[in-house]
């Protein structure tokens, strides 16, 4: 008996698009194995075409002793039957079933069987990716990350959910052999994709299962659902027939979900690449086949799509299709039902009002153009389309329109009159013939793509949209003559196409001998040894510039050559939140040095954009050569993050670190995420923080917990409270003199109402920066369109995410929610707010000096302090109450003043914990002892100590 027996079939009637080469690849994967007791056991249908028959005996022959081959009775003509012998005939202690195409991982048997008999489990189960688009590139389903997240042993299925709700155990699991004969598992032999339903089956029946993180199975083929959608309807059904039959009623629910987003949705998307006659008849049989309710729990979108499917509405399914690549763009006219609610349409009384499409403006709404029609006439490009426009969006001005060729990627375009424009209830119809042969020409390089787009002006505003059309609009006989300016070498004939991202285009080809020649003259021009050599050349020298331009080599130089620079007398530098704002302590103090008169040279580094930086200062940009001479010259450092670790500090330079916030969450060497490093990287963090030559403290408690945790002297301690927030002491003093009106001015600039209440959402950080240093777009815990709805007749939402992060927020009526993320100076922000929601962030500490409303929005609580850690019980010491649910923290902003009354003791005692130091005066205090000469003699030399290196 062998360990593992993989179960291979060819030629099932039923099973896809296979051949040779899917089976050998399969069968290879098999005998690569580093678990050398597994066995290929291959299933040759009677039916097998003559290659796969060939293929496979060759492989038998060639590994006679790991590959066996199986003639089935010449009835089983289904996969099913197959795999059913194929189960038969095994004799491993496991055995795992493979479609040809599929191939196992090169350790894949030998993690199954080692957690199998680790865990004595009957079934196990890893990950599997698919191949997905033309180049073959893998990709897991998004689902397994979290299903498998960690490896572990469960008692019943039921235990792991995403087994059953998603179709997790279609590949990549094995039986052990003796339990799928004491159950009798089999495959249906009358369903075509009776893995879908088998996997589940078992996972029923055994007892223990065992998932592994490890990756099983690649090269699972997608299914095609325009072809097999009442087969992937029918084996969906029988798995949550299966579901009710154990009292999962949930469970099965929560697949009908699932399986709308894992394959209707995908089938909708893909109707813009199908031909005409196809869509309709893949509409025709949802509706036959799809009777079971659409969920009312899916995003608006998804449940347009799988409404239109189910009733057969082919049409309504290829606009469904547009939207869901682009949710941002307005493609059905919405009807208005109860409530103010708006409708995708009249035919489909889908709730979309959350896609927020009542409140945009035309000009600054995008709304889908269909193409209808795209034929030649007179030697003409015709063209035809309509204009989706809902009554609410239409402006009440004449409509005229232009038709506009833009070459892509560049800057030249040309324009077309449109002559037919007619505007009817909720839409704008139009017509244009250009003479493309004669008034489009190109150069006739790099300019071979030109796209079309449709211009419509109304009342001196302009609507700009793209072209949609299916793939199959375009008739390949519709060609025109091209006159590129480099001559008809170069290109003779224009040909529209539709683009993968289903809009209209035209392209410059070559129909005719002599263009053809060029190019395929060019081609071997660009593409033979000297050429190739060139090419390569150049390539080995850009990577030399690009080495000269990284931040390793930039490193090295700086800390070689340019801190033996000589200090520049007078020169600071500053930097807040790594270069994205100006604002925080650093903008605060660099306002105090400009109102004291102080000769200092200022310079101001930026990330990414200049916008909002002081104007009588000088900006750098943030790692680059400019920004490291200044660093290198500069007398002073001020910032509230950290400049970058890997740069030392100059021997006589003062380094004035601000900070950012008070501790409720582990810091420095108490984190977890830190002890784990390995002793290079705690000593990088050290020799970092050593550069500091003063750290500002708000409180005792920033002594005991930041301080500590950064293992900070203290004689390197500023008892002076945070310069940021002196504004928000004045605020208070301001407002308690004169009352909270009249606003500042930053009320005015976003547009709030005197007459509501602010409430600032401003939740902490929860990841790390998305790649290439861009900023990460989460969504937020808080969910702001409901929000809106109950409280924007009375409240304005200011949502402030990390700067590390940016929120994806949902449209919202005109003056409901306002994304303030981009705001440099958070002081600002919270001088303006009324109210503020939040979490772990330490924004509470700073707000609770304005002794305003605070309210605790922690539904993970207990999980984050766990894992993160904590400095304190939040519970016990809140500056107002903590809700774990978003009804609880509607219902505390619905009774806000009850709710205030009785926590403002608590906010009072915070603010004075943690607040001690902020008298209003903090600014003043730093400029005093950092800036004056006294206090900047007073510098630490890290070369001499060995730090900062």
């Amino acid at each position: 008996m062998t360990d593992f027996s993989c179960v291979i079939t060819a030629g099932g009637e039923n099973g896809g698009s296979e051949g040779p080469d899917a089976l050998r690849a399969s069968v290879v994967s098999v005998l690569g194995q580093s678990l050398r007791g597994s066995e290929a056991v291959v299933v040759l249908a009677a039916r097998a075409d003559a290659p796969t028959r060939t293929a496979a005996r060759a492989l038998a022959d060639s590994s006679p002793d790991r590959v066996r081959l199986i003639h089935p009775d010449p009835a089983a003509r289904t996969t099913g039957a197959l795999r059913n012998a194929g189960l038969d005939a095994a004799t491993g202690r496991y055995v795992l079933v493979l479609t040809p195409g599929e191939r196992l991982h090169r350790h894949a048997c030998r993690n199954l069987w080692q957690a199998g008999e680790r865990s004595r489990a009957d079934l196990v189960a890893g990950r599997w990716s698919r191949t997905v688009g033309e180049g073959g590139k893998e990709q897991e389903p998004p689902w397994q990350d979290e299903l498998y997240a960690r490896s572990r042993t469960v008692a019943r299925f039921a235990d792991a959910p995403g087994l059953v709700v998603r179709d997790a155990l279609v590949t990549g699991f094995c039986l052990r052999r003796e339990a799928a004969r004491r159950h009798g598992l089999r495959y249906e032999e009358d369903l075509a994709h009776g893995e879908i339903l088998f996997g589940p089956l078992a996972a029923a029946a055994v007892g223990r299962i065992t998932l592994v993180r490890r990756l099983i199975v690649t090269g699972r083929a997608v299914p095609d659902r325009a072809r097999d959608l009442a087969a992937l309807v029918e084996a969906h059904r029988r798995v949550a027939a299966t579901l009710d039959a154990h009292g999962l009623p949930a469970l099965s629910e929560e697949r009908e979900r699932a399986f709308v987003r894992d394959h209707l949705v995908p089938l909708a998307r893909s109707f813009p690449r199908l031909p005409a006659g196809r869509r309709t008849r893949v509409a025709a049989t949802a509706a036959r086949v799809l009777t079971a309710p659409v969920p009312q729990e899916l995003p608006p979108l998804e449940r347009v799509a799988a409404t239109l499917l189910a009733r057969g509405d082919a049409e309504g399914v290829l606009t469904a299709a547009y939207a869901l690549s682009r949710p941002a763009t307005v493609c059905a006219p919405g009807v208005m039902g109860e409530g103010g609610r708006v409708e995708w349409d009249e035919h489909c009384p889908v709730d979309v009002t959350e896609l927020g499409h009542p409140y945009r403006e035309f000009g600054g709404a995008r709304l889908m153009n269909r193409l209808t029609r795209c034929t030649a006439e007179e030697d003409r490009l015709l063209l035809e389309g309509r204009l989706v426009l809902p009554p609410h969006l239409a402006p009440d001005a004449p409509f005229t329109a232009t038709l506009e060729f833009r070459a892509r990627g560049g800057a030249r375009a040309v324009a077309f009159p449109v002559d037919d424009v007619r505007h009817d209830g909720n839409g704008v119809t139009w017509g244009a013939r250009a003479d493309v042969s004669r008034l489009l020409r190109p150069l006739g390089v790099r300019d071979t793509a030109w796209d079309a787009r449709l211009i419509v002006e109304a009342g001196g505003v302009r609507s700009v949209s793209d072209l949609f059309g299916p793939q199959d609009l375009v008739e390949g006989a519709v060609r025109f003559a091209a006159r590129p300016r480099l001559g008809r070498l170069a290109g003779d004939t224009w040909e529209p196409y539709i683009t993968l991202k289903d809009h209209l285009a035209l392209r410059l080809t070559a129909r005719r001998r002599p263009a053809r020649t060029t190019r395929r003259l060019v081609r071997y021009a660009t593409h033979f040894r000297p050429a190739r050599k060139a090419k390569l050349l150049a390539r080995a020298l850009r990577r030399r510039l690009d080495r000269y331009r990284s931040r390793g080599f930039k490193a090295t130089t700086y800390n070689t050559w340019l801190i033996r620079l000589p200090v520049r007398r007078g020169s600071v530098v500053f930097e807040s939140h790594m270069g994205r704002c100006y604002g925080d302590s650093p903008r605060a103090v660099h306002e105090e040095i400009r109102r004291q008169g102080l000769k200092l040279r200022p310079t101001w580094s930026y990330d990414t954009f200049r916008a909002g930086f002081p104007d009588d200062a000088r900006l750098v940009r943030r790692w680059s050569w400019r920004y490291l001479w200044a660093l290198a010259r500069a007398e002073f450092w001020v910032d509230n993050q950290g400049f970058p670790q890997h740069l030392r500090k100059p021997a006589r330079t003062t380094y004035l670190q601000t900070w950012h916030g008070s501790a409720y969450k582990r810091m420095g060497f108490d984190e977890t995420r830190v002890r784990l490093q390995n002793a290079p990287q705690r000593e990088r963090l050290q020799q970092a923080v050593h550069r500091f030559d003063h750290f500002l403290v708000r409180s005792e408690h920033d002594v005991a917990t930041l301080a500590r945790a950064y293992r900070l002297p203290e004689d390197r301690l500023l008892r002076t409270g945070y310069p940021r927030n002196d504004a928000l002491v004045a605020e208070r003093t301001r407002t308690e003199a004169e009352g909270r009106l009249p606003r500042p001015p930053l009320a005015g600039a976003l547009g709030i109402d005197d007459h509501k209440k602010v409430v600032l959402y401003a939740p902490t950080f929860r990841g790390g920066p998305a790649a290439g240093g861009k900023q990460a777009r989460r969504r937020l815990l808080l969910d702001v369109r409901e929000f809106a709805e109950r409280f924007g007749g009375t409240y304005t939402l200011l949502v402030r995410a990390h700067y590390l992060e940016a929120a994806r927020l949902p449209l919202c009526p005109p003056g409901t929610v306002i994304d303030v993320s981009r705001h440099h100076d958070v002081s600002e922000i919270l001088a303006l707010a009324d109210v503020l929601v939040t979490d772990y962030s330490s924004i509470m500490f700073d707000f609770a000096l304005l002794d305003r409303p605070v309210l605790l929005y922690a539904p993970d609580l207990d999980t984050y302090a766990a894992e993160r850690g904590s400095y304190f019980d939040l519970r016990e010491k809140a500056p107002g109450p903590v809700t774990a649910t978003q009804e609880e923290l509607f219902a505390q902003l619905a009774e806000l003043k009850k709710s205030d009354l009785r926590h403002a003791s608590h906010r009072a005692a915070f603010a004075a914990e943690f607040g001690a130091y902020d008298r209003g005066d903090a600014a003043r205090q730093v400029v005093a002892a950092v800036f004056s000469r006294q206090g900047a003699s007073r510098t630490t030399d890290h070369d001499r100590q060995g730090a900062g290196r």
